[in-house]
């Protein structure tokens, strides 16, 4: 594309070089005025070949600066996944224990802008970056196969070079399933992954509630508006509200049954 343009302003530039000498010519037979003409549209044309080089060489500019940007993010290929099922789930149908100061107060936490955040930093030893972006991915992939996921599950976006993967998960949070009732919500989050020498950085983020949404109670909201110490405890900080707690606290569950398996794959 740019030798091609480069071309046609050489032409260009050359038809401009030799127009005098053919205005010279013309003017010898009388035929100054189209000789004029015909520099005018030259000069014309030069303009507007000057200007598309500019333009293509803005774009390849641009380009060059779009794929420099996401160089080494890739998206993963995925395999086939199971049917989904609902398991009954040790952790989601354990019963519940309301007093448990594990839900209360600063249980649940937030990021500078106020955004629900989980974090799980763990010092590896004697493991290179390769060696931990290995057991993390497998261990990402093995989540999106558990019972309870959909099929939407799955590691969305990888980055070997700098050894980050990004996960995402809707499954089904089972609140109470027993003969008699199925009280479930659908649980979206994200995982990111951080790899270093000796080091893994992972949060549990970007959490998300669908409840019911085929009855007219029915509802969608983000963590932020249902699991908070506000909008999920007392006053005191030492209770759990009666509509929103029961999501904290499976939330809290969930959290740390997925961060313990994490744990136990490097054998911490």
């Amino acid at each position: 594309m740019r030798t091609e343009k480069i071309n046609k302003l050489f032409t260009t530039l050359l038809f401009v070089v030799l127009m005098p000498v053919s205005m010279h010519a013309q003017s010898t037979n009388g035929s100054l005025e189209e000789a004029q003409k015909k520099l005018e549209k030259a000069q014309k044309e030069l303009e507007k070949a000057k200007k598309e080089m500019e333009e293509a060489a803005k774009a390849s500019q641009s380009k060059e600066q779009k794929q420099s940007n996401s160089a080494g993010w890739v998206v993963p290929v995925t395999k086939s996944k199971k049917n989904n099922t609902v398991a009954k789930s040790t952790t989601n149908n354990a019963k519940d224990n309301k007093n448990d100061e594990k839900y209360h107060a600063g249980a649940v936490t937030t990021d500078a802008d106020g955004k629900v955040k989980f974090a799980l930093k763990l010092n590896i030893p004697n493991k290179t970056a390769k060696e931990i972006y290995d057991t993390i991915y497998e261990q990402l992939y093995m989540l999106t196969e558990d019972e309870n996921q959909f099929d939407e599950s799955s590691i969305a976006l990888v980055n070997p070079q700098t050894k980050v993967i990004a996960a995402k998960y809707k499954e089904w949070l089972v609140f109470n399933n027993n003969f008699l009732s199925l009280d479930r919500a659908i649980f979206n989050y994200t995982i990111i992954a951080q790899c270093e020498d000796n080091k893994l950085n992972l949060t549990l983020e970007r959490i998300s509630y669908e409840y019911e949404t085929d009855r007219p109670s029915g509802f969608k909201a983000k963590a932020e508006e249902l699991i908070t110490d506000k909008e999920a405890l007392n006053k005191k900080g030492n209770k759990l509200n009666r509509l929103t707690g029961k999501f904290r606290r499976k939330t809290i569950d969930r959290k740390e049954q997925i961060f313990e398996n994490i744990k136990s794959a490097f054998k911490l």
